[in-house]
């Protein structure tokens, strides 16, 4: 899996742009993706704010995330407009019968996939060499598309999960 996030985010959205990640609970089948990917085109481009156009992003990354992004150097988003946003995701789950605001469960990259750990089996799967330090683990707290791009896949060690769990580098 090439898990270079650049090639799947717009170039021209500004380094500040707004990001929201919601991480399902399992991967969504290509059928699935396919139309969660046009659902969320659709929203995208009727995205507004106080009757304005938000310049949006919305897409499934490696089937597992619903990546959301709004440029807010052209049009500052509302709280509506963030609301709207939570409704096309809920209505997504609605769709797939699937969860996207389940905040125990932590993506990891392993063995080639991703594999959701509970927040609570971390220090498990840690001891127990499931998990490493270096394993790639899938940030959904950034917020911006400057950040999405440099701290969103990192590794164990790098991450808020590193002093939680006092992980020694």
């Amino acid at each position: 899996m090439d898990l270079d996030v650049k090639k799947y985010i717009p170039e021209d959205f500004s380094d500040d742009s707004r990001v929201w990640i919601y991480q399902a609970n399992r991967l969504l089948n290509i059928n699935e993706t396919l139309e969660a990917n046009r659902i969320l085109e659709d929203f995208v481009n009727s995205w507004n704010t106080h009757g304005a156009q938000v310049k949006g992003f919305g897409k499934i990354l490696f089937g597992q995330f619903v990546v959301l992004i709004a440029d807010e150097s052209q049009q500052f988003v509302s709280g509506c407009s963030t609301d709207s946003s939570v409704r096309i995701v809920k209505e997504l789950e609605n769709l797939f019968k699937i969860n996207f605001f389940d905040r125990q469960s932590l993506a990891f990259y392993v063995n080639d996939k991703i594999e959701c750990v509970r927040l609570s089996h971390v220090d498990y799967a840690l001891k127990n060499n499931i998990l490493s330090p270096d394993t790639l683990y899938f940030n959904n707290t950034v917020l911006t598309k400057k950040a999405l791009l440099s701290k969103w896949i990192i590794p164990i060690k790098e991450s808020w999960l590193a002093q939680k769990l006092k992980i020694e580098i």
